[in-house]
């Protein structure tokens, strides 16, 4: 299909060669060891484009597995050092195990903390890029007043961007490891939002980990490519900020839903809207 006229009649040339620049922004996160996993000798070289990953999993032992519980994610020493508040730091490591347990909740039974159980899992945040708020703040600005000058809104600006590198590892009740993950990625200009916080990138990042580990347990073996299956209704559900299909989930609160995707459009920092877990409630 053709059109009379062409994108040069919307946009300078400026701009065009602005929305090129900004399309190839990212931030680099290398893979790193925060040194929590019983082994890494199992470990795959580091692969992958958006998010560089090292993969160990054994299929036999998971195939075995009936019910999973997920101790609280931590952050290194190192890690932590870069974030100042305990909340925001807090935001990153509940929003990541909320999401690893709603998603494992398609095939498992998940059971609280302090419950035995056939695969216990537990997350380390092993470095962590701050996100510039006052360049978020700026690249918001521009985004969302683009959308109403512009037929399109332009996309975020590529400076000031985030990052995370996480080491996570999942081992059965005798403590033999049935699965790990190292894994790293960076923010970009297209696919992720800017938000007012240190932890702005990291918050969202947080989830799309939780997808991959999500997606190496609950099939066993190395995922391969993008994850074009359609979510489960309890999955949904949940987005939607409804009720977890197991308890054990509600310790991690429940999603901001439609009121965070606005909320990120925006720019506002993520804990405008996401509800209070249990976990920080307790004293």
């Amino acid at each position: 299909m053709s059109f009379p006229f062409s994108i040069k009649h919307f946009f300078p040339s400026s701009i065009v060669l602005l929305l090129a620049a900004v399309a190839a922004g990212c931030t680099s996160v290398p893979i790193k060891q925060a040194g929590t996993l019983g082994s890494y000798s199992k470990l795959s070289p580091a692969k992958g484009t958006l998010a560089k990953k090292q993969i160990y999993v054994d299929g036999r032992h998971l195939a075995q597995v009936k019910t999973v519980r997920i101790l609280p994610t931590t952050f290194s020493f190192s890690a932590a050092s870069k974030i100042k508040s305990d909340a925001d730091r807090f935001l990153v490591t509940n929003a990541l195990d909320r999401a690893l347990c709603v998603a494992l909740s398609d095939k498992y039974q998940m059971v609280p903390a302090d419950q035995p159980a056939d695969l216990t899992v537990h997350s380390t945040v092993a470095d962590i890029v701050p996100t510039n708020k006052a360049m978020a703040g700026v690249a918001t600005a521009v985004s969302v007043g683009s959308g109403f000058a512009l037929p399109v809104s332009i996309p975020r600006l590529p400076f000031g961007l985030g990052g995370l590198a996480v080491e996570a590892e999942a081992v059965d009740r005798a403590g033999i490891q049935s699965a790990a993950m190292l894994w790293a990625r960076g923010a970009n200009s297209i696919q992720d939002n800017p938000r007012v916080s240190q932890v702005g990138d990291a918050y969202g990042l947080a989830t799309k980990f939780a997808s991959d580990l999500s997606r190496l347990l609950i099939t066993g073996k190395e995922p391969k490519g993008l994850n074009l299956s359609i979510p489960s209704r309890q999955r949904v559900k949940s987005w939607f900020g409804g009720k977890p299909k197991y308890a054990a989930c509600e310790t991690f609160g429940r999603a901001p839903g439609l009121l965070g995707v606005v909320a990120s459009e925006y720019g506002a920092p993520p804990q405008w809207v996401d509800k209070k877990s249990k976990l920080a409630m307790t004293p």
